[in-house]
């Protein structure tokens, strides 16, 4: 039921539960929502999350034998668990995939030993079980991208509830600042997140993890305050009432502002452009937007917001030989206000 506690969840433990759960709804058709969410000591919502997920799970990445469950809100409907219950046999591809990317996974830093031995002991069952078709895999390997180590301490700081020590780098300030956070999960919304509690903000932030320039995981126990989790459905960036209101024109060029960021209203302009009031948390984000926007918008509100877009595009123009007395004319619309 939605407003329960947060508590922290890692990859690992969804994984673990989600295996269970096929298990459990197989022995249970037409099981109730709230008694599964009961017995698996998770929220409604939760669970819900999980169902949406599993219809991608199945015995094939081809696209076939995939899970077919779904509910009405009430109960729990699994319509082929007999299809997908024949034992799985791997193709030479199947098997392949399978093992480098377990072998990938075995190398991360941070990850827990006693998963780490547990994931070997799965391999090597595998490469038993593929025979020759084993071989072909023992030739390829898998690097991770840079976020990859970080993950793996987010991970496992999730998972033993341990505080983290970030440096991280933010683009709408150009800067790099030190920060203890207590992660509460990771999220991924086309780039990978942590959402967490930061003890230099004393709020909710969420970080992006290819932004994180170093880490570590402290002693120090993570004791985040019992806070309500979002829906990230609707998207990473869900402005509150309270947060500043922003007050954006744009001409017919930069309506996909309106497509891009979560607004207020969007009100139509003579010149084919829009008015856009939008809330955000920070403000000062939003001068990078009014340098992409150049000729095709202009902030209006707050003033002082409005005034530092200017400032940042003269500095901008000023870096370029024989610009400035063009900004110093006004003839930018970011500058001059028009």
């Amino acid at each position: 039921m939605a407003g329960k506690p947060v508590r922290p969840v890692n990859a690992i433990d969804q994984t673990r539960r989600m295996l269970s759960l096929v298990t459990y709804l197989k022995e249970r058709p037409g099981a109730r929502v709230e008694d599964v969410a009961r017995a698996f000591g998770i929220s409604e919502d939760e669970l819900v999350s999980d169902l949406d997920v599993l219809p991608m799970c199945g015995t094939s990445f081809r696209g076939g034998d995939l899970l077919d469950i779904d509910t009405d809100g009430e109960r729990i409907w699994w319509h082929n668990p007999d299809d997908v219950a024949e034992p799985l046999r791997l193709a030479a591809d199947e098997a392949t995939a399978l093992l480098v990317a377990a072998r990938a996974v075995s190398t991360l830093p941070g990850l827990r030993e006693s998963d780490r031995q547990a994931l070997l002991r799965a391999t090597a069952k595998v490469e038993a079980a593929a025979g020759e078709a084993a071989g072909a895999s023992s030739r390829l390997s898998v690097t991770f991208e840079s976020e990859g180590g970080v993950f793996a301490d987010v991970d496992r700081a999730i998972s033993e509830r341990r505080r983290l020590w970030i440096r991280y780098y933010s683009p709408a300030r150009d800067e790099v600042t030190e920060r203890e956070i207590d992660p509460i999960r990771l999220v991924s919304v086309g780039h990978t997140y942590v959402e967490a509690w930061c003890r230099r903000s004393e709020a909710r932030r969420t970080f992006r993890l290819d932004r994180v320039a170093e880490i570590r995981i402290l002693d120090e126990p993570s004791a985040p305050p019992e806070i309500e989790l979002r829906d990230l459905s609707e998207g990473l960036v869900q402005p509150a009432a309270e947060d500043p209101e922003v007050v954006v024109e744009v001409g017919p060029g930069g309506r996909w502002v309106a497509e891009y960021y979560p607004h207020d209203s969007a009100d139509e302009l003579a010149d084919g452009g829009l008015r856009i009031t939008l809330r955000t948390p920070d403000p000062t984000s939003l001068r990078r937007l009014a340098l992409r926007l150049g000729r095709d918008g202009r902030i209006v509100s707050p003033p002082e917001l409005a005034d530092s877009a200017r400032q940042a595009a003269r500095e901008a123009l000023a870096a370029y030989d024989g610009v400035e007395a063009h900004g110093a004319h006004g003839a930018h619309p970011v500058l001059d206000g028009q």
